[in-house]
């Protein structure tokens, strides 16, 4: 299968918006289109998240990385929040998780950070295989808090 990874741009929102919308439903939110278009534009027109897609040879887009801008204050450095990685299931095990891994990769290289951080759900099984096999080491020294803001 031919592919190529690209850095998306607005003139990509249109390729990438069904697999950002196909993503948030994986983790149970209802399908919205326009929404989830529209949060990938604001980000991009921002310049708030990097994210990279690939696509096979008829330009069909197959998966996608999306990467926010952080630091850590302990190490002093910046650092990347690999917070969302999707793979459509017609183009699962065929390599485009790890063409993806390895373009944040190589961009969060290119940018002098330290490292990169990333969740996945504890039922994820496949994506934990994937981030072992690349070297991510699950931290056993931190747990995650979440406050949700919009309560009552």
């Amino acid at each position: 299968m031919a592919v190529q990874t690209l850095r998306a741009d607005a003139t990509h929102l249109d390729k990438i918006a069904p697999l950002f919308d196909a993503y948030r439903g994986f983790y149970g939110q209802p399908p919205n289109l326009p929404q989830s278009r529209d949060f990938l534009a604001e980000r991009i027109d921002r310049d708030e998240s990097v994210i990279f897609y690939v696509q096979d040879a008829t330009g069909e887009a197959l998966g996608f990385v999306q990467l926010y801008p952080t630091f850590s204050s302990i190490d002093a450095h910046r650092t990347w929040l690999l917070s969302d990685l999707f793979t459509a299931p017609s183009a699962r095990g065929q390599g485009v998780g790890t063409l993806l891994m390895n373009a944040a990769r190589d961009f969060a290289l290119s940018t002098g950070a330290k490292g990169m951080v990333l969740e996945t759900a504890t039922d994820n099984f496949g994506a934990q295989r994937l981030y072992e096999s690349l070297g991510y080491v699950r931290d056993v020294g931190y747990y995650t808090y979440c406050l949700d803001l919009r309560q009552g």
